[in-house]
């Protein structure tokens, strides 16, 4: 399979916080930004590996800052890495200020999809070539947090987790 760019699976989602999507701090519902953050991460997913793709998990969020009433979000999901039929998906939110138009990052999480076909099954996905230093930080941190995942889930023996291993020889 061909390998494809991060920026290939970009996908870049931008809406206003309104008074029904808020707490009564009048900040934006959490289970809200993640369903957000779910939609984009679909998308880039699909943009990757031009198959159905379904969520597997979600392994990170951080809810750094709140998100207030009015404010507009911008959510920016791209493909980190690929293995055999799931893509780990990293996700940053940011807000913009009202009168200056500076962005602020608010968030970020990272999910995983699976590539299936019309029957649930999974499917090979191509590889990704990471291009920017960001990039592949991420590529590469992202086989750790495959191999800590499936260390905990007691799928890999730690002694074969040599990514992991790396960090603390």
């Amino acid at each position: 399979m061909q390998a494809k760019y991060p920026s290939d699976s970009l996908c870049v989602m931008t809406d206003i916080v309104l008074p029904g999507e808020t707490n009564p701090l009048n900040n934006l519902f959490g289970g809200e930004l993640l369903a957000r953050m779910d939609r984009a991460a679909s998308i880039s997913a699909r943009r990757h590996s031009r198959r159905i793709t379904v969520t597997a998990s979600v392994n990170h969020v951080a809810f750094n800052r709140a998100i207030p009433l009015g404010s507009v979000v911008t959510v920016e999901a791209k493909v980190s890495r690929t293995f055999r039929s799931s893509m780990e998906i990293f996700i940053d939110v940011w807000i913009e200020d009202r009168e200056s138009g500076n962005r602020t990052k608010a968030n970020e999480a990272i999910y995983t999809f699976v590539a299936v076909d019309e029957t649930g099954r999974p499917v090979e996905v191509p590889p990704v070539e990471p291009q920017t230093e960001l990039e592949k930080q991420r590529y590469a941190a992202a086989l750790r947090r495959k191999q800590l995942s499936l260390v905990l889930a007691g799928k890999m023996n730690p002694h074969e987790a040599t990514e992991l291993k790396a960090l603390f020889v």
